[in-house]
């Protein structure tokens, strides 16, 4: 109840008006929860599911490799509602859990699911960020010599993506999108991404396109990503015209940066390292290598963040002139990705070195809201051909409610 309220341990102490302490005990079973404390959280966590999941759902989505859960924010844009997820990290699982009120626990690892996906609830469209784990292609006919099954059941055996194969081969979704890096297209030679393909469309049967999109439209950052889409029926939906906005007129950093006075000064990188970057970079550029320290100011773009950011935030330092340069804020970090962005506001209560690694590792939202936006006519009329879903949970923390497909909600 906590969690769908979306309160940390110290918010339900304040909520409840107890210590924190008090509040710790009650979480770790020391102490027995008063049924008006029980009562008052149950109210809390209702109102939120309540104010978040007002109206139908006109599709419903899965959300694996979830992350903090930026592909979820993209078709929650258009009126899906998240009916399962699926992430493994603790920390990541205590920020998704604090931005997304839940009539679902979040699962762990995939692999579990993947063995049984009768577990996973029925859905219309899978949604995943998948880790690419390398595997090689080795010939069909070898295989067959020796007597050993081929196809995706053999070429992507022991990778995350084929958990993720499995999932669709068995509910069988209307659409599926699937993010991943820029390399993934030329890793192996091309190799991996045309197993990968294979897998999708002549295996699983889908009609699959790719395309390639950088976040510079969208966010002062220039982030290049896979997104694979998949229809099982085939549709008029066509990648590769999608018009982008352009790139040029995308925001600069200083659309996103915090004013000086709100920036903690522990953000500015410390003499010694500073030092340190300065004359790494010099070692390299004198022989002629690239490596080092990028400097940004509030008119640039900055390059890509990365999960190792928090190391010591050298692919983005901020020019702070007269002084050293310093680190992105985690809350910049939110804006920079999207999250924070507009009338939406994104908790971030984990450790800063925790947030840097969540939003190095999580998709571009917009990116996100304009594939998703595409898709959108596409599922209508899918979801409109095929039949209506099962019951599934709704906004109570025990209510059910139906499904309408799309094209019929917005009839």
């Amino acid at each position: 109840m906590r969690e769908q309220a979306g309160l940390t341990l110290e918010e339900t102490a304040a909520h409840l008006e107890v210590s924190s302490r008090t509040a710790y005990r009650y979480e770790d079973g020391a102490s027995q929860v008063p049924r008006l404390a029980l009562k008052t959280l149950r109210a809390a966590a209702e109102r939120r599911l309540k104010a978040c999941e007002g109206g139908k759902a006109d599709f419903r989505f899965i959300d694996l490799f979830a992350g903090i859960g930026g592909l979820r924010l993209g078709f929650e844009s258009i009126g899906g509602r998240c009916v399962f997820t699926s992430e493994w990290d603790p920390h990541s699982q205590q920020t998704y859990l604090l931005n997304f009120p839940d009539n679902h626990r979040i699962n762990g690892d995939v692999r579990e699911f993947s063995k049984n996906p009768d577990l996973i609830p029925e859905h219309d469209v899978l949604l995943a960020g998948f880790p690419c784990q390398p595997f090689s292609l080795a010939g069909v006919s070898k295989k067959n010599s020796l007597g050993r099954p081929h196809g995706f059941l053999c070429d992507t055996q022991g990778t995350l993506f084929f958990d993720t194969a499995q999932i669709i081969a068995h509910h069988r979704p209307t659409a599926f999108v699937l993010e991943n890096v820029k390399n993934l297209e030329s890793h192996d030679q091309g190799r991996t991404f045309a197993t990968i393909m294979n897998v999708l469309r002549n295996e699983l049967g889908y009609h699959v396109q790719h395309r390639i999109i950088s976040s510079e439209p969208w966010v002062p950052q220039k982030r290049e990503r896979v997104f694979i889409v998949g229809f099982r029926e085939a549709t008029q939906f066509d990648f590769k015209s999608l018009k982008l906005p352009p790139a040029k007129s995308g925001p600069k950093l200083g659309t996103i940066l915090q004013p000086h006075d709100e920036v903690d000064p522990k953000y500015t990188l410390t003499p010694r390292l500073w030092e340190y970057l300065q004359a790494y970079k010099e070692k390299h550029q004198a022989k002629g290598n690239g490596f080092g320290y990028s400097l940004f100011g509030p008119d640039d773009v900055a390059r890509t963040l990365s999960a190792r950011y928090y190391k010591d935030g050298s692919e983005v330092l901020i020019d702070q002139p007269g002084k050293r340069p310093r680190r992105l804020t985690p809350l910049e970090c939110a804006r920079l990705m999207g999250f924070d962005r507009g009338d939406r506001r994104f908790r971030i209560e984990v450790s800063d070195t925790q947030a840097y690694r969540q939003f190095g590792n999580a998709v571009v939202v917009p990116v996100v809201e304009f594939v998703a936006e595409a898709m959108k006519p596409h599922l209508e009329t899918a979801l409109a051909a095929g039949e209506q879903r099962p019951a599934f949970p709704g906004p109570g923390l025990a209510v059910t409610r139906s499904v309408t497909p799309l094209a019929a909600a917005h009839g």
